[in-house]
């Protein structure tokens, strides 16, 4: 029987099309996904789901999608589906995360040049029969500074352009090194910097814990007088209260927005105010780039219902079917040790390097590769996968390397990984035993033996007596339980670690009374997606 395709949302002819020359059968209702009860009545019959943003794959959803083994979004973000909920049942989830990216950097410049100019508002009055010369002065963009929060995929299309319009450009992103910043002809700088230096301000971050509310009202005040902020990224990441409070003081003098709080925008402090500029999440609403993504995720969905192949997934690496059942395992494990750095590093990554011993030497080690960077961007970078990941670190300028060499200890393989930054050189190493789950069996060159938890506290210390009973008495204070845990050092009196397992989500305050002790160096909060 031939794979059967429901297309919810807005896709061009050529798209549906695509599936339908692949042997894919395709019903193109693209109203259907703003009825959640009819999509929820229907779901269960179909093998794939193509959508854009209108579709909300919700945990409900995915419950009755009972034949359900892909849902392609035609675009970079994925916010609109569950992707925990749709892992657990086993269905990938796609994207097309460089479609749109020409597309929303020029928009953010657009912007950036109408509300230098007031270009709507004058529009408006010239319209309403008024001739309003005065009133409508402007801001060269020559020679301005713009300061770009996000140097990625998006945020360096960007810079580019500002340079070209003789800008000067300064740039804050955790991952961006000198070397790249100076390839791209712009200032790598820490984000107070930037706001003192920056009169234009674009944003060009995903959304995440980190970068939620990246400008609130206490980073607002540090902005040069009469910034203008640019917003073509992801709302929220703005607080909208606090910037409207900054526009009516006169200390921020304009703003551009493309993407708000909640969404449809009905409603936002900012709507009224004068020098803002507004539009409706067009950022990716060209028709090159609207074709573009389309017959992307035409194309990579059929190749996976056909062929079993699998590109630009968020919750599945690219492996073929021959390889998957041996790789599995080890996908996870290095998805794992990146997350484990990723999470416990807070320093810009200059280099990376990935260890590959005995069996995985000889294991589909670019797959692995992908998985480790994807785990190691993610605490960043929500959105990442393993087709982006690689692209994402080169874009940075970070060195990678491999090493592969046959096997030399007691495993009969396992994955090193090696991180370097500009003060402090992180490793760890895992392997996957006969049970097929992830274990650590090194950190920071010390030997343990570790399972791989759903949430779990690390902590460097000084080798000391009492740490032990420290740890245990602090957290049983706070009312955190520990399952688990396991301990390693180099020498008595040296360099030494913990390992705890936790029920859940330990709060700041607990993490910050346990590196108060003076033998305590770190304690971070770690999560890992064992499911």
């Amino acid at each position: 029987m031939a794979p059967r395709v429901l297309v919810s949302d807005e896709l061009s002819e050529t798209a549906v099309q695509i599936f339908r020359d692949r042997g894919v059968e395709v019903d193109f209702e693209p109203q259907l996904g703003k009825d959640k009860d009819r999509l929820l009545e229907v779901i269960g019959k179909y093998d794939g789901l193509a959508i854009r943003s209108a579709t909300k794959v919700t945990e409900k959803i995915i419950e009755g999608a009972t034949n359900l083994k892909v849902v392609g979004r035609a675009g970079i973000g994925v916010d609109n589906v569950d992707i925990p909920a749709a892992s657990r049942r086993g269905i990938i989830v796609m994207n097309t995360p460089f479609g749109n990216s020409i597309t929303t950097a020029e928009h953010a410049i657009a912007l950036m040049f109408a509300v230098a100019r007031q270009l709507p508002a004058a529009d408006t009055s010239t319209q309403a029969g008024k001739w309003e010369k005065s009133k409508f002065m402007g801001v060269e963009i020559t020679g301005k500074t713009l300061g770009v929060i996000g140097a990625g995929n998006i945020g360096s299309i960007v810079c580019a352009r500002a340079i070209g319009l003789k800008m000067h450009v300064v740039a804050y992103d955790p991952f961006l090194s000198k070397e790249r910043a100076e390839e791209m002809g712009v200032t790598k700088v820490e984000l107070e910097e930037l706001f003192a230096r920056a009169d234009f301000i674009t944003l060009h971050v995903p959304m995440t814990d980190k970068t939620r509310g990246i400008l609130n009202k206490e980073a607002l005040a540090k902005t040069k007088p009469g910034v203008r902020i640019i917003n073509c990224a992801r709302g929220g990441l703005v607080d909208e209260a606090a910037l409207a409070e900054a526009i009516k003081s006169g200390h921020v003098a304009g703003a551009a927005f493309d993407v708000f709080e909640v969404e449809p925008a009905k409603a936002s402090p900012l709507f009224g105010l004068p020098n803002v500029v507004c539009t409706p999440h067009l950022g990716a609403s060209t028709t090159e780039a609207q074709e573009n993504v389309a017959l992307q995720v035409a194309e990579q969905m059929a190749d996976y219902l056909v062929n079993g192949a699998v590109s630009n997934a968020i919750n599945m690496p690219s492996i073929t079917a021959e390889e998957a059942p041996i790789l599995k395992p080890f996908i996870r494990l290095a998805d794992v040790l990146g997350a484990f750095v990723g999470q416990v590093t807070e320093e810009p990554i200059k280099e990376i390097e990935i260890l590959y011993d005995g069996i995985t030497a000889n294991m589909n080690t670019r797959a692995l590769t992908s998985a480790v960077l994807a785990g190691l961007i993610r605490p960043q970078v929500a959105d990442v996968n393993m087709v982006s990941a690689p692209i994402m670190i080169k874009e940075k300028g970070i060195v990678l390397s491999e090493v592969k060499r046959d096997k030399t200890g007691v495993f009969d393989g396992y994955i090193k990984l090696t991180v370097t930054t500009e003060s402090m050189t992180r490793s760890v190493a895992g392997t996957v035993f006969s049970d097929g789950k992830p274990r650590f069996i090194q950190i920071k060159g010390i030997n343990l033996d570790a399972d791989v938890g759903s949430h779990m506290i690390y902590i460097t210390n000084t080798d000391v007596p009492g740490m032990i009973g420290f740890i245990g008495t602090t957290l049983g204070a706070a009312g955190v339980n520990i399952a688990n845990f396991q301990l390693g050092r180099d020498k008595q009196g040296g360099d030494a670690i913990a390992l705890l397992y936790v029920d859940g989500k330990v709060d700041d305050a607990v993490l910050a009374e346990l590196t108060a002790h003076q033998a305590v160096r770190q304690a971070k909060p770690l999560t890992f997606n064992i499911d």
